[in-house]
């Protein structure tokens, strides 16, 4: 609900008002859209939000098409509502996520014809454009390609080759893919809410951008974001994206642990874990009890809460060796200076940031999705961790306006084998380079330099 009218903040939107961008949290347990502009100090605002129940989502992957438009529909009319003028949401930034989200680091390398000029945008989104390009396997799409550190003529370490001199331009890549099937399912269902999509983004990302400074992604950290059905890892050092990985268990294992462990029904236990859930036995009392109404006139059942923290312990140090295992194969392990921070709705369990610490080494704090917001008491409970998925792709979108990035990725013509450019508008490319095409070049170049 809200604190007060959008009226009475002074925030109207119409055709001629401030830039809008909407994102789109399309989860396991809930789907959220939330409505930005940016105000005349030129922060971002947070001006509505709405959310329903996700029905037709497991683990980040869409299950059910009708019910997961539905959800949708119901989530973007809340978000609407609540908005004075006469805003229409058409477009949306969303987020995915799911265990068939991959990832994999590869090197491209471009040729400039005109050696003597300095290096252009263009070089550079040729060089990009030959990553979506790339071959994958039978099944999967390129959804984001984010360049790490560019090269030229082997000069290493540069971030921006912009206005250099050089022949040869590679760059070194970090390429997010997933099943097209399942961003195929993601699309459809919001065509069919009437909205169109401006643009897909990688949910850990889009959480980062919410509630990681940027201090802590040059010191170098570990994004765990907790939601319902996954849990998404990404780490980032030196101010730039070097692992992501998803995580097959989150919030809704936990709940089903406690079903299954204390014998009552999903949603008392989903009652039992947000309101007295603790991530450490230690930290529980063993005469502390609370009583569970028992069903049809059964007797009441008392559970002790070092017995429901018992429960989640176990399954919280089976999540976070899995993120640990993940920072060590990351190959940063040693370099992350700025710990862990933990967001999303699992990351509201009682004394979380110990546990994490106790079995990672690492310090740990609780991400908020409000560090990078101005004016966050429009809404009320915005500012907690399992919004900094929907908040983040609104700064997301924000960030792709500003460089001109957005736009429509639903149409059919922006699609190459089911994969789009999110940089442009209706790109289709003329030339596919094959992986050994791509190795043969490398060697030929390799030859030059001995």
């Amino acid at each position: 609900m809200m604190d007060k009218s959008f009226a009475e903040t002074g925030t109207k939107l119409n055709n001629k008002g401030p830039k809008v961008v909407v994102g789109l949290d399309i989860g396991t347990t809930k789907i959220a859209c939330f409505v930005g502009v940016k105000n005349e100090h030129e922060k971002i605002e947070i001006i509505s939000m709405g959310k329903s129940e996700s029905l037709g989502v497991m683990r980040g992957v869409v299950s059910n098409i009708e019910k997961t438009v539905q959800s949708i529909t119901q989530a973007v009319s809340l978000a609407q509502e609540r908005v004075s003028g006469n805003l229409k949401i058409n477009n949306v930034y969303v987020g995915i996520a799911g265990q068939h989200i991959k990832s994999i680091q590869t090197r491209g390398i471009h040729t400039r014809k005109n050696i003597l000029g300095e290096i252009s945008q263009k070089d550079i989104d040729a060089l990009i454009d030959d990553m979506y390009a790339m071959v994958m396997t039978p099944g999967e799409e390129i959804i984001t390609v984010l360049p790490q550190e560019y090269i030229v003529d082997n000069e290493q370490g540069i971030k921006d080759p912009v206005g250099m001199t050089g022949v040869r331009l590679e760059a070194n890549f970090h390429i997010i893919t997933g099943h097209v099937s399942n961003v195929t399912n993601i699309r459809t269902c919001v065509e069919r809410s009437e909205l169109s999509i401006s643009a897909i983004e990688l949910e850990p990302i889009a959480s980062a951008d919410a509630v990681l400074g940027d201090e802590e992604k040059e010191a170098g950290v570990v994004l765990v974001d907790i939601g319902g059905g996954t849990t998404d890892v990404a780490i980032f050092y030196d101010g730039l994206i070097r692992h992501t990985a998803v995580i097959p268990f989150g919030g809704n294992v936990i709940t089903e642990d406690i079903r299954m462990g204390c014998r009552i029904m999903q949603k008392q236990a989903e009652r039992l874990k947000v309101r007295f859930g603790s991530a450490l036995v230690s930290e529980s009392k063993d005469h502390e009890v609370v009583c569970i109404p028992g069903l049809k006139g059964r007797d009441a059942k008392e559970i002790r809460l070092s017995t429901l923290a018992g429960i989640i312990q176990a399954r919280m140090e089976e999540i976070i060796e899995l993120v640990r295992v993940e920072i060590r194969n990351s190959g940063f392990e040693k370099k992350i200076i700025g710990g862990i921070v933990v967001t999303g709705g699992g990351s509201q369990l009682k004394h979380l940031p110990q546990l994490f610490e106790y079995i990672t080494g690492l310090d740990t704090r609780i991400g908020y999705p409000t560090e990078h917001l101005a004016n966050t008491n429009q809404i009320e409970n915005i500012s907690s961790p399992i919004y900094a998925t929907g908040i983040g792709l609104v700064l997301k979108g924000f960030e792709r306006e500003e460089r001109g990035d957005a736009t429509d990725v639903t149409s059919n013509e922006s699609d190459i084998r089911g994969h789009a450019d999110p940089r442009k508008k209706g790109a289709f490319f003329s030339k596919v380079l094959s992986r050994e095409n791509l190795k043969k070049l490398e060697n030929f170049f390799m030859k030059d330099e001995d």
